[in-house]
């Protein structure tokens, strides 16, 4: 009797479990993602860092120290390569992701300014190697560019993309490789090393002497590591927490998606979260789209509203536009939003925080970009070709300019009449609605509109 009651509860018990997976459940936690939506530099930290300050987790998706992201908090600026830009809010733990490449040293010299100041330092870590020869096959690369196409990509020879190259090529090596058997690892990366030296007979290598720094590396990481899928699952799945991701990058500059071949070398779209960090797409929530209130570019490729005139050279310095990972000077024009409406198409953005609104204060009038032409044929969309992308001819809607400081507004009533309707022309044409208007480089000049 009692063999035949415990079949049926068995019978039961796995009918009622079945029934009730079969009822669709909204994921416990979900993701904020915050992305660039133009060629980068948009001021993502800032957006980043406003939203960290009561975040649980803030993560790193992807990139490298190719990015630069700059955040001031009480008159004190802090540039951020490789550590996510919420690192300054104490009480939240910082994750960098497996989409992420990182050369190490880089690492460890930003966490120690940044503890110098007084800031939270990294919790965890979880991402790929960018070794020291990562970074000179980057310039030799750049070099064999210029000789033979007379045209360069403009990389910041950090090495990103040969580690993602290493990575595509299965070849690569992460940071758990590096905290497990070191004689494992050594041997893995003399091979690596060995097939670069091939594939460029010039490349200078001290192979003993940097197995040597990453073996000293090895022993500070390893308490930091921790399975990187497992711990978002636990932080997607378990009690009510909020997660930030922050992007590097910006779509224009995505691998896939981008203004190839002038991009980086990962996803800084939104899928870059999924794949970057092993989160499921379910548990994406809101995305929100960095947007510049003009438009910059650093290196070559095509940049239709470009201004190589007064007023771009007002753009550049009014914005300080210069790279926070390399210093160079960034080309500037006016806003773009053919190519705001592509990145919009890609990443599906909830909402847009608009930044610099202030570096247009004293134009007399202001353009934005709102169609392309080509022979004088409008284009449906952002064209994919390149070849096509330098030759569009740019239709605009021009504005008249506000001609007075923005710096000390603090709500979008308080903005002159002529701001209110620049930004009331983006979000109907995006139809995105501006959640964020920035003008100036603190916490507090970010006014929040909803």
């Amino acid at each position: 009797i009692s063999g035949n009651v415990a079949q049926t509860s068995l019978a039961d018990f796995n009918k009622d479990s079945v029934d009730s997976l079969r009822i669709p459940r909204e994921p416990q936690n979900k993701v904020t993602v915050v992305l660039g939506a133009q060629w980068g530099d948009e001021g993502k930290g800032k957006v980043v860092d406003l939203l960290a300050m009561d975040a649980d987790i803030v993560c790193r998706c992807q990139g490298g120290n190719n990015a630069g992201h700059t955040v001031v908090v009480d008159s004190v600026e802090y540039d951020f390569h490789l550590l996510p830009s919420g690192v300054l809010n104490k009480k939240a733990t910082s994750f960098i992701g497996n989409g992420v490449v990182i050369h190490l040293p880089g690492l460890f010299e930003e966490a120690e300014k940044n503890s110098q100041k007084g800031n939270g330092t990294l919790s965890l870590l979880f991402f790929r190697v960018v070794f020291n020869f990562h970074q000179a096959v980057d310039g030799i690369q750049e070099q064999l560019r210029q000789q033979q196409a007379g045209k360069n990509l403009g990389t910041t020879k950090k090495g990103i993309g040969p580690a993602y190259s290493s990575k595509a090529a299965r070849n690569g090596l992460r940071v758990c490789d590096l905290v497990s058997d070191f004689s494992v690892f050594e041997e893995k990366f003399r091979v690596l090393a060995g097939h670069f030296q091939t594939t460029y007979p010039n490349l200078n290598i001290d192979i003993d002497a940097e197995l040597e720094q990453l073996k000293s590396y090895a022993e500070r990481l390893r308490p930091l590591v921790t399975d990187g899928v497992y711990f978002m699952h636990t932080a997607l799945n378990g009690p009510s927490k909020k997660i930030l991701v922050e992007g590097a990058n910006a779509a224009l500059l995505d691998i896939d998606f981008g203004t190839y071949p002038f991009v980086t070398s990962s996803n800084c779209t939104v899928g870059g979260v999924c794949t970057g960090l092993g989160v499921p797409p379910s548990h994406v929530g809101r995305v929100y789209g960095v947007v510049k209130a003009y438009t910059t570019r650093v290196g070559v490729g095509a940049f239709p509203t470009e201004q190589d005139n007064d007023t771009g050279d007002l753009l550049q310095s009014r914005g300080r536009e210069f790279g926070v990972t390399t210093g160079r000077r960034r080309r500037c024009g006016w806003l773009d939003l053919v190519l705001v409406r592509y990145a919009h198409m890609v990443n599906g953005f909830s909402a847009i925080a608009l930044t610099k609104l202030d570096i247009l204060d004293t134009l007399p009038e202001i353009k934005i970009g709102i169609a392309y032409t080509v022979d004088g044929k409008p284009l449906p969309s952002f064209p994919a070709n390149m070849d096509v992308l330098t030759k569009v001819q740019v239709t605009y809607e021009t504005f008249p300019g506000w001609c007075c400081s923005t710096e000390g507004v603090r709500s979008f009533d308080e903005l002159p009449s002529q701001a209110q309707a620049y930004i009331r022309f983006i979000e109907n044409f995006l139809q995105v609605p501006v959640k964020w208007v920035g003008v100036g480089k603190s916490r507090e000049s970010m006014i929040k509109l909803f």
